[in-house]
């Protein structure tokens, strides 16, 4: 991240006026000023309080819990430095406006995240697509062409070495101070743990905060069935790498289990060796057999902290990411109600009541919106891992575009396995349409997130191709109807297709179809128009912490 040099040399100058005595006062004086067209957009964010029931916890599970949040804001430091990468303080201190400043805050830096990451304060570049992981005047063809360790790990930064040449170092090195500090609370927080997995877990993801070798506490992770309270903590996404897809960003969640709505939820996992199968794609590119030790349940979040609360939160998760983990263990998927509901209320109805034809509105149902969400997470695990001609698991195949088809993916697989789980009797409130019509809205919601979003991205994609294959209709006054038959044909039709360019690692293949189809067209453009004028939010920001919680 740099200042352009018009900027700078507004600086240089206003500090050559001031003079030597008056430098450090005009410095202060300095402040970042919005970009004229942003004026209007800092309010896409409904702040939403995060709370939760804690009534039913001990006191030691309370500690635990407050434990796990300082942990949280260690995460929150490092992913500032990784998406960011200058003095967190300063930046937001030079932001005298008070909305200005905390829209800021919520994408971690000068750059939109909800607009292809345009800066919205003056004096910015544009974001470097390889955010603080790369060196920023690196070339994909120099690191293509480079030869050194760890080249696309998921735990190290590129840096240029004393000669000039590209190197690594690693997470623990790099950030040695707060990686020390995080591992030594989580420690602590094991004492808290009346859980004896969830503590021999916390000390196991300790050490690989420390070593960066992250697969036995993953392992650990996916062994733990009975703990009422739980964290997802460390480097764990790749979205913030958006020149390769390879390096993982900090973060962290912690999370109450809602016991009531994990039961309802635990009979699904048995279902996906048979719903792969299924599949309607090629035998070849459904050979490997999802993990049966999978598990599906339930969350009141408490905390978001680093790369989960950057942004668009996120509302249900599926990990962990390590393939040989999900091949021998499977994965686990989180649902978080209480961020799911909020989310639900302030943005699905919203826009439904303005997009969609009246005879469907009723058909948009919180039900449909929990189990597309949650099948989406499910159809993570189904599909395929590794390329099936040699090229190397999908990740390392498909690059920077891996997380946009994998999201795409797992949107439609998971429309797939509601369709099927209702014609087998599985899922029994609503009806095929509700979910159709749900998801529909859904897209609405999840496009706006913008194309350097990998979500976004997979929105395009499929409007798009839902568009060209009559899964949809559009009236004259912008309103939408969902066309039940066709929607049906497009989504086998889509899986296959993802699937097939997934297997084969066919990286030209997915950027022809991301470059042909993942764009905004221009009645879509004037829909979202209409959700804006209409002042619906894009998404929700969170009113969080201990305070909050009363710990």
């Amino acid at each position: 991240m740099k200042l352009n040099k018009i900027a700078a040399m507004l600086v240089v100058a206003g500090t050559a006026l001031a003079g030597c005595g008056q430098a450090d006062q005009a410095a202060q004086q300095a402040q970042y000023q919005v970009v004229p067209e942003y004026k209007n957009r800092l309010d896409i964010y409904e702040p939403v309080t995060l709370s939760a029931d804690l009534s039913h916890l001990s006191d030691n599970q309370r500690k635990l819990i407050s434990l796990l949040i300082d942990a949280s804001d260690i995460m929150d430091e490092l992913f500032w430095k990784q998406a960011f990468g200058e003095n967190k303080e300063s930046f937001l201190a030079g932001i005298k406006d008070e909305k200005l400043r905390q829209f800021a805050a919520i994408n971690y830096g000068p750059w939109d995240r909800m607009n292809g990451d345009k800066p919205f304060l003056e004096g910015f570049e544009g974001k470097s697509a390889g955010a603080e992981f790369y060196p920023h005047d690196m070339t994909k063809a120099e690191f293509e062409a480079a030869k050194f360790d760890d080249k696309d790990g998921l735990y190290s930064l590129v840096r240029r070495d004393h000669e000039g040449q590209l190197s690594t170092i690693a997470y623990s090195e790099a950030f040695s101070d707060e990686i020390s500090r995080a591992a030594a609370i989580l420690e602590k927080a094991s004492d808290y743990a009346e859980d004896e997995e969830f503590a021999n877990y916390l000390k196991m993801r300790a050490t690989a905060m420390r070593n960066d070798d992250y697969q036995a506490s993953d392992f650990a992770w996916m062994d733990m069935k009975k703990n009422m309270i739980d964290v997802v903590i460390g480097p764990i996404e790749t979205y913030e790498d958006q020149l390769y897809g390879y390096r993982a960003g900090f973060e962290s969640y912690v999370l109450v289990k809602d016991m009531a709505w994990s039961e309802k939820l635990a009979k699904y996992a048995a279902y996906l060796p048979e719903l792969q199968k299924e599949l309607p794609v090629n035998k070849k590119y459904k050979a490997e057999v999802p993990g049966s030790d999978a598990d599906l349940n339930a969350y009141d979040v408490v905390y978001y902290a680093g790369h989960s609360n950057a942004g668009g939160k996120t509302i249900a998760i599926n990990l962990p990411n390590d393939e040989e983990v999900q091949l021998a263990k499977g994965t686990r998927r989180l649902q978080l109600k209480n961020a799911m509901q909020a989310k639900f209320d302030s943005i699905m109805q919203p826009i439904a009541a303005t997009l969609i034809v009246p005879e469907q509105r009723e058909n948009v149902t919180f039900t449909a919106f929990f189990a597309n969400t949650m099948f989406h997470e499910v159809a993570h695990g189904l599909g395929i891992k590794n390329t099936i001609n040699g090229k190397g698991t999908v990740r390392q195949s498909l690059k920077e575009h891996a997380s946009a088809l994998e999201e795409g993916k797992a949107d439609i697989l998971g429309l797939y396995m509601v369709r099927q789980l209702l014609a087998k009797g599985a899922i029994t409130e609503g009806q095929l349409e509700d979910y159709y019509t749900t998801f529909m809205a859904g897209i609405f919601r999840s496009v706006r997130f913008g194309a350097s979003s990998a979500h976004g991205k997979a929105n395009m994609v499929r409007f798009n191709y839902f568009q060209e294959h009559g899964a949809f209709s559009r009236s004259e006054d912008g309103l939408y109807s969902v066309n039940m038959e066709k929607m049906t044909q497009a989504i086998d039709s889509l899986s296959e297709l993802i699937l097939t360019l997934q297997g084969n690692g066919d990286y030209e293949g997915v950027a022809k179809l991301v470059e042909a189809s993942g764009m905004i067209k221009a009645d879509l453009a004037a829909d979202l128009a209409r959700l804006e004028a209409a002042e619906i939010p894009v998404d929700i920001t969170f009113k969080q912490g201990k305070q909050v919680l009363g710990l």
